[in-house]
């Protein structure tokens, strides 16, 4: 299943002006001048904004394909500097050093992780420096997760800042996953 965007852009000052282009058209002439120009601002402004959520979504494709292909460099070359990575366990908070040093045996040995996006939303921030995610991923191991993170702009590259990796449990398991965690935890 490929991944689904949307394009959720947080300007109401342009969903603004496009709405008054519509009311515009009855309005006088001293009104419709600024909404035709906001008109002409708008498909530049938007495309620029799809565009901007259409390179995430490939950065984040590269960066699941890369871990993939046991490929450290271009995947660890998709995090900002000082970037943190939160893994499925509580435990597991490390900071772009400590998730290489984590993951370089695996990835020297060829042996990578493969996880595939059934779905993702990217939101952009009004400045478009900053973006934030959500995506479904199916795992061979681990069944469904769910992946959610920050990317910033930087240098004109899109780069993660954090990277959350869970696994979704269904409420109904709840409690009894919450049981059998607190049974391995010593007193």
């Amino acid at each position: 299943m490929k991944p689904h965007y949307e394009l959720r852009h947080h300007c109401k000052k342009y969903r603004c002006l496009f709405h008054l282009d519509w009311v515009g058209k009855n309005m006088e002439i001293w009104l419709i001048l600024p909404v035709l120009l906001g008109i002409l601002v708008l498909p530049v402004h938007a495309q620029s904004s799809g565009e901007a959520v259409v390179t995430v979504a490939a950065v984040l494709e590269d960066f699941h394909k890369a871990a993939s292909e046991a490929d450290g460099a271009r995947y660890f070359g998709h995090f900002t500097e000082n970037a943190i990575f939160l893994g499925t366990d509580a435990t597991e908070r490390w900071t772009v050093d400590e998730f290489r040093a984590y993951a370089r045996p695996h990835f020297d040995a060829g042996r990578g992780w493969t996880y595939v996006a059934t779905e993702r939303n990217v939101f952009l921030a009004e400045d478009g420096q900053t973006a934030w995610f959500d995506e479904r991923l199916a795992n061979e191991g681990l069944g469904e997760c769910r992946g959610s993170g920050v990317l910033v702009l930087e240098e004109g590259r899109w780069k993660i800042a954090q990277y959350n990796l869970t696994i979704p449990i269904p409420n109904d398991l709840a409690q009894e996953v919450v049981e059998k965690i607190r049974s391995l935890k010593p007193d």
